[in-house]
């Protein structure tokens, strides 16, 4: 007979152990107990820190300018002539495959002239000038867009285009004068010239490759071709061509701040991870239904015998308070627990609680720890009716200072209030 009520008891208990875990199966049980297979996007992806990836250049080399020519069939005509050019920049590679820089050049330039001589007579020559511009150009990293990303590839090359401003002046010609029209060409020039200016502004248009040599981590070599493209008053001549251009070769060292580097990311190298974790997932659903048909074979088997409540008379309940030595003042630490009993007092609006309270035995007199000990039951009584609204009925309070020491091993473990029932 024992053996039969000690299996109902079991029973009884398993149900309510798996009381909570039959709500969720309920949610999950008409659900297919696996989850869907993961996809990824196979692509690398790269990023980078935006102190990361960003340089500064310095070149030097030479530029020709294409401007007007043939205004008459003279055949002493110097040909173009090649000039010195200077340059720096600076700029990021937001990606691998893109950046963008600033960039400044200046120089002088020497052009066929032979509208600007002093006098109809004279030897044909040239005029020349100084200019400065700033262009801000996208650059594209072709090799690492083709053949994959590689911050360490030893040659790339680079394409770019770009937009600025452009200074022109200090405008003389092969005696170092002025510019004058000759008698000779005042017609033409009438017809085609601008009026002259100091200093011509123009918005060029800019294109170009630029050649890359690794030499280290932080350094590279570059020789770079590029065209700027004029309106056709860059020079302070207007002829028969619509567009100005100067051509520029260029060489030069890239210094790279913090180096050139990406960090890398691929979902699908973690597919074999989230399979794990879908796995995992599988295995505790398929637990859950299992669960929910124990509890359902165990509810089959109820109603299970009433269980005998305990006489928990004066049975101490599970909050307590503690204090420091020779204080009533709950501690903010302590104020937890006083919360907790009177939450549980609102829980339980029919019952009535002891609050008992105690001093440690090796400090003070057996006279004075009976008086702490009631300051110490008081203020947490207070404490429960004015900060939480607990009726004052349902407490009662009980001194027993040092006289009783519910932890003797521990003494000081005895400063504290006790919630008795």
């Amino acid at each position: 007979m024992k053996a039969k009520n000690l299996y109902v008891i079991a029973l009884c208990a398993g149900a309510f152990a798996c009381s909570n875990v039959a709500q969720a199966q309920d949610v999950f049980v008409d659900d297919a107990a696996t989850v869907t297979e993961f996809t990824c996007d196979n692509s690398d992806h790269y990023f980078s820190n935006w102190r990361n990836n960003w340089f500064i250049e310095i070149s030097a080399g030479a530029n020709q300018p294409l401007v007007e020519n043939g205004y008459s069939k003279l055949d002493n005509v110097d040909g173009k002539l090649w000039t010195a050019a200077y340059s720096v920049g600076f700029g990021r590679w937001f990606s691998p495959y893109l950046g963008f820089r600033f960039k400044g050049m200046y120089g002088s330039i020497h052009w066929d002239a032979p509208n600007s001589v002093a006098s109809a007579n004279a030897n044909l020559g040239f005029n020349h000038s100084r200019h400065a511009s700033v262009s801000l150009e996208l650059m594209w990293d072709m090799f690492n867009s083709i053949g994959g990303v590689n911050p360490n590839r030893v040659f790339s090359i680079i394409p770019f285009v770009g937009v600025g401003g452009d200074a022109n002046w200090n405008f003389k010609n092969n005696k170092g004068d002025q510019p004058q029209l000759s008698n000779v060409l005042r017609e033409h020039h009438e017809r085609y010239a601008s009026p002259y200016k100091n200093v011509e502004w123009t918005l060029p248009v800019t294109a170009g490759l630029q050649f890359r040599f690794r030499l280290c981590k932080y350094v590279d070599f570059f020789a770079e071709a590029r065209a700027a493209f004029y309106a056709d008053n860059w020079n302070n001549q207007v002829g028969a061509k619509s567009i100005d251009a100067l051509v520029q070769a260029m060489g030069g060292f890239n210094f790279n701040i913090g180096g050139r580097g990406w960090n890398k990311f691929n979902e699908c190298e973690y597919v074999s991870q989230i399979a794990a974790l879908n796995g995992q997932v599988n295995d505790l659903r398929a637990q859950l239904v299992a669960c929910g048909q124990t509890v359902a074979a165990l509810q089959a088997q109820l109603p299970c015998p009433e269980v005998v409540e305990k006489d928990c008379a004066n049975a101490p309940l599970m909050a307590t308070v503690r204090f420091k030595i020779n204080s009533a003042k709950i501690l903010p630490t302590e104020e937890v627990n006083v919360y907790s009993m009177a939450e549980w007092l609102k829980a339980n609006p029919n019952e009535k609680i002891i609050i008992a309270g105690y001093a440690d035995k090796d400090t003070g007199t057996a006279e004075y720890n009976m008086k702490l000990s009631e300051k110490r039951a008081n203020a947490v009584k207070d404490a429960l009716v004015n900060e939480y609204g607990i009726d004052a009925n349902r407490l009662e309070t009980k001194s027993f200072g040092s006289d009783v020491q519910e932890y003797p091993s521990h003494n000081d473990w005895n400063r504290i209030v006790i919630f008795k029932q």
